[in-house]
């Protein structure tokens, strides 16, 4: 039987921009448009679903198109979607700007509905039986800070271990609060150290920051150079595989958390997780989707074979 996973965080549309040639700041520039349901905690439950884990989503969402647009793209991805809809609000939207090699110029995210995510929406009969009823708990920092504290607590409460994306500098201080009752996060560079208010030469030095904090088991990603990973007891490092075909990094982060996710489910070490993560980032850099809709379990076993062994640090 498939494991249950309940991710509870961002679902909405993904407006991305890509400029056709050299990127001219303060200028109007060439480019085309386009859009697609998106939303760290959307990504992830689509990637888990489609690597065959039992997936519900719970999130906010406007009664307009575009919701309507995030409905059926879970349906399609085969996830159990069980929004809160407003009638009368707008679902929430990411606009970027990405220039012509896919990496991210300037983006603005329009998540004012996730503040109606408040913490007792969590005592609906219908979310407490889906903590009750899950294998892990999947959130991300779109939603409120006390939100994702009383996840945590709740998750805890049930016995569930609890996982985080920390989609940007700017939200990932949400998640400090909780950082104690998080099992597993997933975060870059810049919100390594808007989190740890430090940005250190050695990326490991994050590790003993992150721990003071309370987290007991992170990922690190640094684009092209190596990733860190730790967990209680291990350190890890890897470089990612070389990727000549990039047609977008949107969803890369959400990706990799799905993969490293998926390899720990199984039963694997910290240092296997991450070659797994690294795998599906691999896969999702190379479709213009923030998801690969050809992700799946056979890809992904694939794709390891181009992904260097873990670095084992400590």
């Amino acid at each position: 039987m498939a494991k249950k996973i309940l991710v509870l965080g961002g679902a909405h549309i993904d407006r991305r921009g890509r400029i056709f040639g050299e990127t001219a700041p303060g200028a109007s520039n060439p480019g085309g448009w386009f859009e697609e349901p998106g939303g760290g905690g959307f990504n992830a439950a689509r990637n888990l679903a489609r690597l065959g884990f039992d997936v519900r989503l719970i999130s906010p969402r406007g009664g307009d198109p575009s919701g309507e647009m995030v409905a059926e793209a879970a349906s399609h991805a085969g996830i159990d979607d069980r929004p809160f809809v407003f009638l009368d609000r707008k679902t929430p939207s990411y606009t970027a700007i990405l220039e012509n090699d896919g990496n991210l110029v300037i983006a603005l995210a329009d998540m004012e509905l996730y503040k109606l995510f408040v913490p007792r929406r969590l005592s609906i009969r219908s979310v407490r039986d889906a903590f009750d009823d899950t294998d892990l708990v999947l959130c991300d920092a779109n939603l409120p800070a006390e939100t994702l504290a009383a996840i945590a607590a709740r998750a805890a409460a049930c016995g569930k271990p609890v996982a985080a994306i920390a989609i940007s500098p700017a939200k990932v201080v949400r998640l400090k609060p909780s950082l104690a009752g998080i099992d597993h996060m997933f975060l870059n560079e810049a919100e390594a150290a808007a989190l740890t208010e430090s940005r250190p030469e050695d990326p490991r030095e994050w590790i003993g920051a992150l721990r003071a904090l309370g987290l007991r088991n992170g990922v690190i990603t640094r684009g092209k150079r190596a990733l860190i990973a730790f967990s209680r007891d291990a350190v890890v490092s890897l470089q990612p595989p070389v990727v000549d075909n990039v047609a977008d990094v949107t969803g890369a982060g959400d990706s990799l958390a799905s993969g490293v996710l998926s390899a720990l489910l199984a039963g694997h070490d910290l240092a296997e997780a991450v070659r797994h993560g690294a795998a599906a980032a691999a896969i999702t850099v190379q479709s213009p989707y923030a998801t690969a809709e050809n992700l799946s379990p056979e890809l992904l076993k694939t794709t390891l074979a181009l992904v260097p062994k873990a670095e084992i640090l400590s």
